[in-house]
């Protein structure tokens, strides 16, 4: 990995790691699912945050839980043009897959 692409990817986990508690704030208050989600923490927000940003080739992470259906881990990235994307990792962070929502949906209780 050149020193550029290093930066870059360490000025995205700043950036993603700044936006994520509003975003897991407005999870909870949104009333997931099942309301039981368990954010992601610590050294493992890091690196899936990384693994996500990565997959997805930027935007900021707005979300972020454990114990996903779809995978080990699930974060939840807004890209520059409002589209959010689910991206599941497994235990080793490597993604498994993801989910794309358009930038109009929202969350209104439908599901």
């Amino acid at each position: 990995m050149t020193r550029r692409v290093k930066w870059i990817v360490t000025a995205s986990i700043a950036v993603a790691l700044a936006g994520t508690g509003a975003g897991i704030a407005m999870a909870g208050a949104a009333g997931d699912d099942d309301g039981r989600e368990v954010p992601i923490t610590g050294a493992a927000l890091e690196r899936a945050s990384a693994a996500a940003l990565a997959h997805t080739g930027g935007g900021s992470v707005t979300g972020t839980e454990t114990g996903d259906e779809e995978g080990y881990y699930e974060v939840e990235v807004t890209l520059a043009d409002g589209t959010r994307t689910d991206v599941h990792l497994d235990q080793n962070f490597k993604v498994l897959g993801d989910e794309q929502d358009g930038a109009d949906d929202t969350d209104g209780g439908e599901g």
